[in-house]
């Protein structure tokens, strides 16, 4: 620090994620003090649609004031659930401090639709990982990096994603352990791996389904486990599909509340038996149940009935993509699928994380399906060297959830078309959220830093949409594409100039176990606020202060503690957090279960079959590719990724020259094989060309790409100034905008995940 302005920001080794300091983090003295920053609040002058919003500044008194009455109007019009509250990815932004808080406000104001980008990060380890294990694997069972002898990372680099894991991943490589990567891209910690699987984007689940299905021909998997705490024994309908009910062989009698048991057959005495529910257990020994085999079962409503235990489905669906037929799919060579399943067995426990590289394709769910069900099979859930549930600092709830009745979480757009997807936990998709607003569904955005317009596929189209907003106000250190299509725009305060409680970090039991009161490295820049400060405060305009503890940010972090026996002045007197004692305890659902239909780890998921979807894992070919649209191949021959940034978080930081440096102009990687058949040369300006037009990109070799697969990069617009580089449109000609060109359809059937990880393109150079 320097005159009350920050100069340096550097790690904390006493930290449980303080180990290293990602690039971004060391910008951070030149982003909080960068000359373009938003500090004051400003209202449009001009019509939307304009190439200038002619921003006019306001006091915060007018802009406060100016959302309220809005929205209120807005709710007594069209209902609370016209207007959508929106949120950077807590995953990526600073909004990690105040999303809880954010929820809070739109239950409390009545609004069942957050925008947060969940389909794109977040749908598969949070939420769709619901359907197979009742709760989030792996993005709340965290892998135990310190134990685990396997350590599979599909999907995710942490070395531009969380650090931590980065760090701890070498420290277990170090003692030993075992790593697979799988990924289009020898990025990161794939350099370092055992074994380096590289996928063609979009075809995951084929893998998966092939390791699964070589770990069951060789019985490499936990069989007591899979007995025990999956419903692998649970028979199935041959006639129906479903899975046979208890009370359709035993009849219900007076047992209503019985009425949801299940069936499995017993080897030893050739009969069906009772599954319950309630008690999590069979009538026989686990040990004595079928897992394969065909059985005649008598009902009293069909007769006679052929059923097969879920395991047995589970293996002829993983049977139909033997490694030498997802190699043909995958790109990955057999004895690789063989060698990888092998070390899964042979090295466990296994810990494993995904990320956003799986999160968006058209076939997001299953895929995250078939990799929940591989997991099961090596019995590492919950003990240590697995994914684990840390234990957690007692604290009060904060989110909200009780202000919210079920009539208005049965409001949320997109919930009749995605009942089993994200509106069902609150969440809109992208997509949804655009179709609503054009058509006047949604009427209002209260918008907390989310750059949705270049974070989406179909840029032109969330134009579209934000414009015919009745009303938008946007908070956000910085001007950007949606910016510009806001009514009002309020000035964020950075995560170094704010204040705020963190109750757990995460990644390990010793994160988990640590709460700290971040202190501001400097103070606010002109009239900037926090995300915090600002819902506080609209919630008090809003006439939710009861709700919000009269506006008091303090009381609100009181309440939060009040379990813990924590206190906020404990906290300010000690600013490198207080650890408690906190153990692990492992293999929870010993005494829990798991909260699915079956009680089980669900091999066979029941809300899928009731909702027509596949029960067991299937791959399907992404909606978009040279083999599912050949009539399209011929124009675009190759597979289109994207890739995170080491240099730059999502959309946001070109402006600093400090990362900017090292990557100048928007990269395509592209393999030189690819390259030279099409005329192209290291740094050649190039068209990436797809269905939906073209931008542009500098063509950057990469000979570890399979060279039918090319890389992009989305979220380039910011000019850097201090460089002299330019900044690009987000729309029309000179775009580098690649979600310009990449569409929000053909959409994953459940989640709606837009395909932007695996889609087609050509790549030819600039004429």
């Amino acid at each position: 620090m320097v005159d009350d302005r920050l100069t340096a920001l550097r790690p904390d080794p006493d930290h449980p994620t303080g180990q290293a300091l990602c690039v971004k983090g060391k910008a951070a003295p030149e982003l909080v003090n960068h000359t373009d920053r938003l500090l004051h609040p400003v209202k449009r002058t001009t019509p939307k649609g304009s190439a200038d919003p002619g921003w006019q500044r306001i006091s915060w008194e007018e802009a406060l004031d100016t959302v309220a009455t809005r929205l209120r109007a807005l709710a007594d019009e069209a209902g609370a659930e016209s207007v959508v509250f929106g949120s950077a990815s807590p995953s990526t932004s600073a909004m990690s401090d105040s999303v809880d808080w954010l929820t809070r406000l739109r239950r409390a104001f009545g609004s069942p639709n957050l925008l947060v980008s969940m389909e794109l990060c977040g749908w598969g380890r949070h939420l769709a990982s619901l359907y197979t294990y009742g709760a989030p694997v792996p993005g709340g069972y965290m892998p135990d990096l310190e134990n685990a002898n396997c350590i599979l990372y599909w999907g995710y680099n942490p070395s531009v994603a969380r650090l931590a894991h980065a760090t701890a991943t070498t420290a277990a490589l170090r003692r030993g352990a075992r790593l697979i990567v799988i990924d289009p891209r020898r990025a990161g910690l794939a350099t370092k791996a055992h074994h380096w699987l590289r996928v063609r984007p979009g075809t995951d689940a084929a893998l998966a389904l092939a390791m699964t299905h070589v770990m069951i021909a060789n019985h490499w998997y936990d069989e007591a486990f899979v007995r025990r705490w999956t419903n692998a024994p649970l028979l199935v309908r041959e006639d129906t599909g479903g899975l046979l009910r208890a009370s359709e062989v035993f009849g219900g009698g007076g047992e209503e509340e019985r009425q949801g048991d299940f069936v499995a057959w017993d080897t030893a005495t050739a009969r069906p038996i009772r599954y319950s529910t309630d008690e999590g257990r069979y009538e026989a020994d686990e040990a004595r149940l079928a897992l394969t085999g065909t059985y005649e079962v008598v009902t009293a409503a069909t007769g006679s009935v052929a059923c097969r235990p879920v395991f047995d489905l589970l293996s002829q669906e993983a049977g139909r993509m033997p490694p030498e037929v997802a190699a043909e799919l995958t790109g990955v060579p057999g004895e690789q699928i063989i060698e990888a399943a092998r070390t899964i067995w042979e090295s466990r426990p296994v810990a494993f994380y995904t990320w956003s590289g799986l999160e968006q394709q058209s076939n997001t769910t299953q895929t995250t399906r078939a990799i929940g069900v591989l997991y099961a099979l090596t019995g590492s859930l919950d003990g240590p060297g697995g994914n684990v549930l840390f234990s957690s600092v007692p604290s009060n709830r904060i989110d909200g959830i009780e202000f919210l009745p079920a009539e208005q979480r049965a409001k949320a757009i997109g919930i009749d078309q995605r009942p089993l997807g994200p509106p069902r936990f609150e969440f809109i998709t992208g997509s949804d959220f655009y179709t609503a607003a054009l058509s006047g569904t949604a009427r209002a955005l209260v918008n907390f830093g989310s750059n949705l317009v270049m974070a989406h596929g179909d840029s032109a189209r969330g134009r579209d949409a934000l414009t015919a907003l009745d009303f938008f106000v946007h908070v956000d250190m910085f001007t950007s594409p949606t910016a510009d299509l806001a009514d009002i725009v309020l000035p964020a305060a950075s995560a170094f100039e704010s204040e705020a409680l963190r109750v757990g970090f995460e990644t390990s039991q010793a994160a988990q176990s640590l709460v700290q009161l971040r202190t501001p490295l400097q103070p606010a820049r002109g009239e900037s606020k926090s995300d915090l400060q600002i819902i506080f405060a609209l919630a008090v305009r809003l006439g939710l202060g009861e709700k919000f503890f009269n506006g008091s940010i303090e009381d609100a972090w009181r309440h939060q503690l009040e379990p813990s026996g924590i206190t906020i002045e404990d906290l300010r007197a000690n600013p490198k957090g207080i650890r408690l004692p906190l153990r692990t305890a492992y293999r929870k659902y010993e005494t829990e279960g798991f909260r699915t239909p079956t009680r089980k780890i669900e091999l066979y998921s029941v809300a899928f079959q009731e909702a027509g979807h596949p029960p067991v894992p299937i791959y399907a070919e992404p909606g978009i590719s040279p083999r599912s649209r050949p009539d399209l191949a011929g124009r675009f021959p190759l597979v289109l990724t994207c890739a995170k940034s080491l240099w730059f978080c999502e959309t946001q930081f070109r402006q600093l020259a400090s990362v900017r440096k090292s990557a100048a102009e928007p990269p395509v990687e592209i393999h030189p094989d690819t390259a030279a058949s099409r005329g192209i040369n290291a740094g050649d300006w190039v068209h990436v060309s797809t269905p939906s037009g073209s931008v542009l990109a500098r063509a950057k070799l990469n000979p570890n790409l399979d060279p039918s697969v090319v890389v992009g990069q989305h979220g380039w617009w910011q000019p850097c100034h201090e460089l002299g580089l330019p900044g690009y449109p987000p729309y029309g000609p000179g775009s580098a905008n690649l979600n310009l060109v990449l569409q929000q359809e053909p959409a994953d059937p459940i989640s709606g995940s837009s395909p932007l990880r695996a889609s087609m393109c050509d790549v030819l150079p600039l004429e």
